[in-house]
């Protein structure tokens, strides 16, 4: 069973919101931050996911949202993409053979049934698996609120903090 209720608000959110749940300092500050940097690339990925390791990482360093820690997360949403990459390929290359009547989409069975190709069931199990992996990241609008960025990055502070720092938010 999933957790019940909403998911917890970011502390960032409740300093923009006047912390509104008046939650002190040492809370809205509290929890764990792994230093901020790229784990090594597993060497089993195929090449399309190896590309996605090297594209993906660097965003996520600059966002601060990545440590060692998070290398079997990230190998699994870079592995999904290479699997669906390499469906929607399969697909195309189906479908410029008979554009009519899309194979790579939908076949006809013996007896007349319609049903969804392997290649689209494929992809659509590796986009599913690879858009839950993403939301761990905040690889997705509504996922990007409920990340926060480690401490040890450029981006740990907080505004309304008095660390003195005016990086960030601060110098706004």
């Amino acid at each position: 069973m999933g957790a019940r209720g909403p998911k917890p608000m970011p502390a960032n959110i409740h300093v923009l919101r006047g912390n509104p749940s008046k939650l002190p300092a040492s809370k809205l500050l509290d929890g764990v931050h792994p230093p901020v940097e790229i784990p090594a690339c597993p060497g089993h990925l195929q090449d399309e996911a190896k590309k996605e390791w090297r594209r993906i990482s660097a965003e996520l360093l600059a966002l601060g949202l990545i440590s060692k820690i998070d290398r079997a997360a990230l190998s699994a949403y870079c592995a999904a993409w290479a699997e669906m990459v390499s469906a929607e390929r399969k697909i195309a290359e189906m479908n410029a053979s008979d554009p009519e009547s899309m194979p790579g989409c939908v076949l006809t069975t013996s007896t007349g049934y319609q049903q969804l190709s392997a290649w689209v069931i494929l992809r659509n199990k590796a986009l599913d698996r690879m858009m839950r992996l993403a939301s761990e990241f905040g690889m997705s609008p509504s996922s990007r609120s409920r990340v926060t960025a480690s401490k040890n990055s450029s981006q740990s502070h907080l505004p309304g903090s008095d660390d003195g720092n005016q990086s960030g938010w601060g110098a706004i």
